[in-house]
């Protein structure tokens, strides 16, 4: 299966071949320009994804990150310099620093220029490096009567919509913003974001919020996270982010009842293990009371 997206104006194409999928850059934000192109790039990838044919591209890895770092895309300022100070950092004495949290910053930061590269066709391999060290999975999901207080009391009629959205469908924020009017239908949307293509079900919550909402949204990822901050910071609503929009929905599902299957599908996790491996330490918390 082979399908054109577009992705911050870049055309993409998106091929998958026995549960392989490869994502290639088209480098172009012209549509007929992709379409034309999207043949030829889909023969390469079969090939290559077939194993009838060696990727042949190699951009040794201090080009790969000045490209990197020139295509800021929608990063945040504040990212922006720490991806710089990382990557010129490491270029120029070609190590690590020893404290075990900046070590990881570096680890993480320098794969995702590998991966960038890959993804954009530049190499044939990422040479990821090993021991990026990930935080405590945060637990955090809102209650009843904060997501009542949340869905209530956010005056701003587009961005009261697209909190409502996002906890409807348990989409995350790239995803909404990046949905194109033709990608709606009366019961899903076909989405694009950090998992490349996937379709996002809408219940009736969610097809009734996007059936009012013209034009689409039009937020940046910053926008998104500023402003919802700013608003719980209103509601004194503590320690709340965006991205437990996302959490609380998943869970309130398995509490409802609904096999957690059917919510890693939802959730557009890779395999059920994912989703187990992120509601795991909520739900012990949610069984019931008992003595031995």
């Amino acid at each position: 299966m082979a399908s054109l997206y577009k992705n911050k104006n870049i055309w993409y194409l998106s091929v998958t071949i026995s549960n392989k999928r490869t994502t290639r850059s088209l480098r172009t934000t012209d549509y007929k320009v992709a379409k034309r192109l999207k043949p030829y790039i889909e023969s390469q990838i079969i090939l290559e994804l077939t194993g009838l044919k060696e990727r042949t591209n190699t951009v040794p890895f201090p080009d790969l990150a000045a490209k990197f770092l020139k295509v800021k895309n929608n990063r945040s300022i504040n990212t922006q310099k720490l991806y710089e100070y990382v990557l010129h950092s490491y270029l120029n004495d070609k190590s690590l620093p020893t404290n075990p949290n900046s070590r990881a910053i570096f680890i993480r930061t320098i794969n995702a220029c590998w991966n960038w590269g890959l993804k954009q066709g530049l190499i044939d391999k990422a040479n990821k490096l090993e021991g990026d060290i990930k935080g405590e999975p945060r637990l955090r999901v809102y209650t009843k009567n904060e997501l009542d207080l949340i869905f209530s009391q956010i005056t701003d009629k587009g961005f009261n919509s697209f909190v409502r959205f996002a906890y409807y469908t348990g989409a995350r924020s790239g995803e909404i913003r990046r949905i194109s009017r033709e990608n709606v239908t009366e019961r899903s949307i076909v989405a694009y974001g950090k998992t490349g293509r996937r379709i996002i079900k809408l219940n009736s919550q969610a097809q009734k919020v996007i059936k009012h909402q013209d034009p689409l949204w039009s937020y940046t990822k910053d926008c998104v996270s500023h402003k919802f901050k700013k608003e719980v910071r209103r509601l004194e609503i503590k320690d709340a982010r965006f991205h437990d929009l996302r959490r609380t929905f998943g869970l309130n599902l398995i509490k409802q009842g609904m096999s957690i299957y059917k919510v890693s599908k939802l959730l557009g996790h890779s395999s059920v293990r994912t989703t187990e491996l992120h509601y795991a330490p909520l739900l012990t918390v949610e069984i019931e009371d008992f003595e031995l």
